[in-house]
């Protein structure tokens, strides 16, 4: 992937022509390889590249034969092949091999519609001079940002919002409704961001401006209309050719591509297709701990040996989480209340030390196929509602959450309140975690409080919502939330896309191929959790791929050491001035009085369990936050410990 950048200017005389070069320059970290600009009085596009397809011909900015049409691009288009055939005959004559051409030419043939015949991950910025619009499209499930604002002159736009801050007029404020929405969902809800004035492009979602207006619009979405009645068989043989290829595509490269390998079955399946479908020698990386509450290495390495692959593993420490956060924050670009994003920070670097700039992975299949706690959750929590008074039933509930020991000890009164059991809402599978993460914002001090929006963050997402939604069962219902939500919003942002990319390495998922979802969609609730074994369709399909251990192994969620990590011995000298209570008065998000309590917890080793640990990670990273882009300038950035 890359970086690219842009504007249009509603004046008659552009932008400032040394704007767009500083933007860019922001984004080196995107795309190291190359970069260009192409500006006219009206508009401009600028690219930090990441060669990967074509290094030589695909150079960025480009241009139609005639001038009239440019192109920046940040991504893939993986059936660019495919696509360059059908173009061809039709008449269009190709000068390079890149899939930024192909796009180019679809956009000639097609216009704006050009986006629904791409199979890729993509954010696209194309400036027709003839129409005088610039067109914004991002990838069906946001796998690659897009920001945007408006000054009083110039409509601007960038793959992150920092290049966006360098212009004057862009205020560096907080948007207190997207904290309230990241202490409840842990992310900003779409188009909001984190800061004022700055929008992302949601996913499946373009945008056309111009002089006369600017509108957006959704191209597509996901959407459940499950068959009652399969042949599983046959099911399985037609998921496994439809990833097969999803692969296949994802192999499109003119560098090596490697793989992550968790141990878990998503990636060991990813990558089992890779070694299928290709004889050329892999690479597979991982992450590993030394506690092993959290450690899958064992696993990692049965499904390395399986495979024969070329096997590297990170191994993470507190010391090397704590000191990588900021970082963390500074390219995820928002708060976050986990630490779970710092490995894999930590993993891309070793991905790109080894000298690769391209990885596939297996997100994805979780949100599709039912493989998180929360589904199993959800169907527990209904079971037990049957009968309220059951002895035997809330004992599953603990059976599901063996790492939570905190859980194992509580009473079943306790239990029923904190899963609401009997609760039927729209969010029925959500409540418990989006109620204890709410919590959270005891934290807020007075002043911030009489900043926040009228009403809760859940209805404002609640009118976001499709018609159809309600018209879906609760297990369809909690796919959509998962998918169209935390999916772009946590986990390909905060945990994904931005820390892969923070080292420049490309992440491409196959279970993100349009095809595999849409196929997805259409398999009724009983294929994907069968009683309580989760993903059970795919691991028929999986059968004769991966080893038995992975498959019959206990669906372990990816986590990483938390909060207390940042206290062993003692807090870092970052961490120790952010969380001062001078300064977290200053900023005034925060009561100093409360993230006092909170620090004395940890030091006495009295913190409790998940809302504690989220708390701490929420407050500091907020705090790094407005410390690394709204107190300071850009020109500050690395005395802030970014990279």
């Amino acid at each position: 992937m890359c970086g690219i950048a842009g504007r249009f200017s509603f004046r008659q005389a552009g932008e400032s022509v040394s704007l767009l070069p500083r933007m860019i320059g922001m984004l080196a970290h995107r795309g190291p390889d190359d970069s260009g600009c192409y500006e006219d009085n009206e508009a401009g596009l600028a690219q930090a590249r990441l060669s990967i397809i074509d290094p030589i011909g695909g150079k960025q900015p480009m241009s139609s034969r005639d001038g009239s049409v440019w192109v920046a691009f940040n991504g893939e288009i993986f059936n660019f092949v495919e696509l360059r055939k059908e173009l061809k005959r039709k008449g269009h004559v190709f000068q390079t091999q890149s899939d930024t051409e192909v796009l180019l030419h679809m956009y000639e043939e097609k216009g704006e519609e050009c986006v629904q015949y791409f199979n890729g991950q993509f954010a696209v910025a194309i400036w027709d001079r003839r129409e005088k619009r610039m067109f914004l499209s991002r990838d069906r499930f946001g796998i690659c940002p897009l920001y945007y604002t408006r000054t009083a002159g110039a409509f601007l736009f960038a793959s992150e919002a920092k290049a966006l801050l360098l212009h004057p007029e862009v205020s560096r404020e907080l948007d207190p409704e997207a904290l309230d929405d990241i202490f409840t969902f842990w992310f900003p809800v779409a188009p909001r961001t984190i800061f004022r004035n700055i929008q992302e492009l949601p996913p499946g979602h373009s945008l056309a401006v111009s002089k006369e207006n600017l509108k957006t619009w959704q191209y597509w979405s996901i959407a459940y209309n499950p068959t009652i009645a399969i042949d599983e068989s046959r099911a399985a043989e037609d998921l496994l050719c439809k990833l097969e290829d999803g692969v296949r595509l994802r192999l499109r490269s003119d560098v090596p591509v490697g793989s992550y390998l968790s141990g878990g079955l998503d990636s060991t399946l990813t990558t089992a297709l890779v070694r299928k479908v290709s004889n050329a020698p892999l690479k597979t990386f991982s992450i590993g701990f030394d506690d092993p509450e959290y450690d899958e290495t064992r696993y990692q390495l049965e499904a390395a040996r399986f495979l024969e692959t070329d096997h590297q593993q990170v191994r993470c420490t507190p010391e090397t989480i704590r000191r990588s956060f900021p970082s963390v924050i500074w390219h995820a670009e928002r708060p976050i209340l986990r630490t779970a994003p710092a490995p894999m920070f930590l993993l891309s670097k070793l991905v790109r030390d080894c000298g690769i700039k391209v990885v596939i992975t297996g997100e994805g299949a979780d949100e599709l196929f039912g493989g998180y706690d929360i589904f199993k959750e959800s169907k527990v929590r209904r079971f037990w509602a049957q009968q309220p008074q059951s002895r035997l039933r809330p004992l599953l509930l603990k059976k599901l959450y063996p790492y939570a020991t905190r859980l194992q000890t509580q009473s079943d009164a306790y239990l029923r309140s904190f899963f609401q059991v009997g609760h039927q809402g729209p969010f029925f599978s959500h409540e418990p975690r989006w109620n204890l993460t709410s919590r959270l914002k005891v934290l807020f001090s007075p002043g911030f409080r009489d900043r926040l929006p009228p009403g809760d963050a859940r209805d404002r997402l609640a009118a976001k919502l499709p018609q159809e939604f309600a018209t879906w069962d609760w297990f369809e219902r909690a796919q959509y939330l998962e998918t169209a939500y935390l999916l772009p919003g946590y986990l390909l942002s905060s945990q994904g896309e931005r820390m892969a990319m923070a080292h420049s390495v490309e992440a491409r998922y196959p279970f993100l191929d349009h095809r595999v979802a849409e196929f997805a969609s259409t398999l009724p609730a009983t294929a994907k959790m069968k009683v309580l074994n989760e993903k059970y369709l795919l691991k028929r399909a999986a059968e004769r791929l991966v080893p038995p251990a992975v498959i019959r192994r206990a669906k372990q969620p990816y986590r990483a050491p938390e909060a207390n990590t940042f206290f062993k011995p003692d807090l870092p000298d970052y961490a120790r001035e952010l969380l001062a209570p001078s300064q977290i008065a200053r900023d005034g998000v925060f009561d100093s009085k409360a993230v006092q309590q909170l620090c004395r917890k940890f030091v006495t080793g009295n913190a409790i369990g998940v809302r504690d640990n989220m708390a701490l990670t929420g407050v500091l990273s907020t705090q790094l936050l407005i410390h690394q882009f709204l107190n300071r300038r850009e020109e500050e950035r690395d005395q802030c410990g970014m990279n």
